[in-house]
């Protein structure tokens, strides 16, 4: 937890624990310190058997949006409320859907590479190489999951000059409202089937909890020269599949910040030429952590005072 959150506990009275505990020790510290609210991220896995082994605990905090790493409806059926930081991040992680983005369109990843091993004897082949590139504006963006961090996706691109298409299941119609200058701008975005999505966009970009959204079907019905960007689950694009697209040039590139095998991503996959890669830190940004300490610092105070 950031600085910022620890100090707001604190000064109402909290003992912050904050030590690195491995897994395999978690109930046993839990239980020994007698420990009443387990805050965690995305790595620590909160699942049935911890819960029951801690029957002490009152609240789980997971600090960032999905919490696909608790049983989240067995922690509440033994009395245990869980919270979670939706809003915090969602600026951060959409940051770095462009960012990886504008890598890609520019060929910025593969250029990063080559230029401190030949820049100075080639310079003018990676010149022609890597001057091809393209612009995000008029391009369509297919956004898959309209919560907090599509929706600040699609702000950006449509401050980018981009076309979109969204998919998410449980919305039809959305209003989208914000400040530019001074000036208020709302936008209504209507969504659409997710093959309509897959077959009209030149980027995709995801932003769902978890599941498998696009498998080996789904790649056959993907605009040819299409661009992936994966900031939400691993398990959301299928890997080997995005491989054998990659290969074949149905997706021109892919940017990943996470991965099926996390911690120990799978080899081929990040060795792929055409892959823009950063390590799961979507939400790792010096605001977005202050954000996430200091809400959920105000979340625990106010859980705890309401009994």
């Amino acid at each position: 937890m950031d600085a910022s959150g620890i100090e707001r506990l604190t000064a109402a009275g909290f003992n912050v624990q904050t030590q690195a505990i491995p897994q395999s020790e978690l109930a046993t510290y839990i239980n020994t310190y007698n420990i009443d609210a387990l805050v965690v991220r995305s790595a620590t896995k909160v699942r049935k058997e911890l819960i029951e082994a801690c029957p002490q605990l009152k609240i789980i905090a997971r600090g960032g949006v999905g919490m696909d790493n608790i049983d989240v409806a067995f922690a509440e059926s033994k009395g245990i409320q869980v919270i979670n930081t939706p809003a915090a991040s969602s600026r951060s992680v959409a940051e770095l859907v462009f960012a990886h983005a504008f890598s890609a369109v520019r060929f910025l990843y593969q250029s990063n590479r080559e230029m401190p091993v030949r820049g100075t004897t080639a310079f003018n082949e990676l010149k022609k190489k890597f001057s091809e590139g393209t612009e995000l504006q008029g391009k369509t963006l297919g956004i898959l999951g309209f919560g907090r961090i599509g929706q600040a996706v699609a702000k950006m691109a449509l401050g980018l000059g981009m076309q979109l298409r969204v998919y998410d299941p449980n919305i039809t119609k959305l209003k989208l409202a914000w400040s530019i200058a001074a000036s208020e701008i709302t936008v209504e975005v209507q969504t659409e089937s997710l093959e309509s999505v897959l077959q009209h966009a030149d980027i995709i970009t995801c932003h769902v909890p978890g599941g498998e959204l696009i498998g080996p079907d789904q790649f056959l019905l993907l605009k040819p020269g299409v661009i992936l960007i994966n900031t939400s689950r691993g398990s959301v694009i299928h890997e080997h599949s995005l491989l054998q697209a990659l290969d074949s040039k149905r997706v021109a590139h892919a940017c990943l910040d996470v991965y099926a095998h996390e911690p120990q991503p799978d080899p081929s996959v990040i060795q792929h030429p055409k892959l823009s890669l950063s390590p799961h830190i979507g939400a790792a940004t010096r605001e977005a952590q202050e954000r996430i300490g200091i809400e959920l610092a105000e979340l625990l105070i106010k859980a705890f005072a309401n009994g």
